[in-house]
């Protein structure tokens, strides 16, 4: 560790950033775990077979919780949570919910009431979990080289969607991806390295794309942004892609966030608008404690960005009886699954 890396390592600690901890946290391997014993119903391969969750929101939202794994390239098993709608045989589509840093899966799916809410549109919902022997913290590695490139734990999540999309009639057209902070960051590099498979992505809180490099930079990015390396990181997309098709988003994010700082939602809307080929100005809308800054193509809205007053790292009208989520409004699940209604991939 450089003399220069170590003062702003020590500076954001001592400024009390609890995710500056977790993600330092990750430059520690994980103590070694101990062999478990052969493997319980709840991991059959087949997501028909497994018993709900004990922390399944299943009591609150009336469809089908169930929960299964897929297995890593370094042959390991990846679990997740599937939310299949009631009364639907076939479901209007698939969410892809990626929890942050120091979350389950369940605990992500009982703060943002997606199911409940998802579930009344006729959507499925999907909750991958990161394993602790990859990230100690859970951190999804959305600061690491190979994984912005596609690689890392990206070909495991595909590999989880086709998955189910070979097991249940999910409308394939409208499959989308969200998540908060590290999970907003890998909801990115999901949608981007995969923008054909997606029809639209929903980032609360997240980091700007492409600039870090590890744990370490991670940290300053959070902070302070990318500089022009968002500008540059936009583009290499565009030139290792050069049909790239495009990628409505929607970002969510509160200006009272010290953890991951409101310049990263800027530098996003940036990177958004190269790669969708906007131009402004944008359509504004001031609500209660919120901004809407709106892009459209035509009469087709592309980028939305929210901008929430007061709101700290956390998942806006959540539930806040779990960390990571704030009772206040907007509810950050109602828009993203408007958001996503608008679209669909032909």
């Amino acid at each position: 560790m450089t003399v220069k890396t170590g003062k702003l390592l020590r500076s954001l600690i001592r400024a009390g950033t609890r995710t500056a901890k977790l993600i330092a946290a990750a430059t520690t391997p994980p103590k070694p775990k101990r062999k478990r014993a052969a493997a319980s119903p709840s991991a059959s391969t087949s997501p028909r077979a497994a018993r709900p969750s004990r922390a399944a929101p299943s009591t609150i939202a009336p469809g089908k919780w169930l929960s299964s794994h897929v297995p890593t390239a370094t042959g390991q098993r990846m679990r997740y949570w599937l939310y299949l709608p009631n009364g639907f045989a076939q479901p209007e589509g698939l969410i892809v919910m990626l929890h942050g840093c120091h979350q389950t899966a369940t605990q992500f799916a009982q703060g943002t009431g997606m199911n409940l809410r998802a579930d009344k549109a006729g959507y499925a919902v999907l909750y991958p979990q990161q394993l602790t022997s990859h990230q100690a913290q859970r951190c999804w590695k959305w600061y690491d080289r190979a994984t912005q490139a596609g690689g890392g734990d990206v070909p495991t999540i595909i590999g989880m969607i086709h998955k189910v999309l070979s097991e249940y009639p999910i409308n394939r057209r409208r499959i989308y991806v969200a998540g908060i902070s590290a999970g907003a960051g890998m909801a990115n590099i999901l949608a981007l390295n995969h923008p054909t498979l997606f029809a639209a992505m929903g980032l609360h809180s997240g980091p700007v794309f492409g600039a870090a490099q590890n744990p370490l930079t991670g940290i300053g990015i959070m902070h302070h942004g990318a500089g022009l390396r968002a500008d540059t990181a936009a583009h290499e997309i565009l030139q290792r892609q050069p049909q790239f098709p495009g990628m409505p988003a929607i970002l969510i994010q509160g200006e009272a966030d010290t953890v991951v700082r409101p310049v990263n939602q800027l530098q996003l809307m940036r990177q958004s608008l190269l790669l969708n080929r906007l131009a402004g100005p944008a359509k504004i809308t001031h609500n209660p404690r919120s901004r809407l800054h709106d892009f459209y193509v035509g009469r087709k809205l592309m980028l939305r960005i929210v901008q929430i007053e007061d709101l700290e790292h956390a998942w806006s009208g959540g539930d806040p009886t779990l960390p990571f989520n704030a009772k206040a409004g907007p509810n950050a699940s109602k828009l993203m699954l408007e958001f996503f209604a608008r679209h669909q991939r032909t």
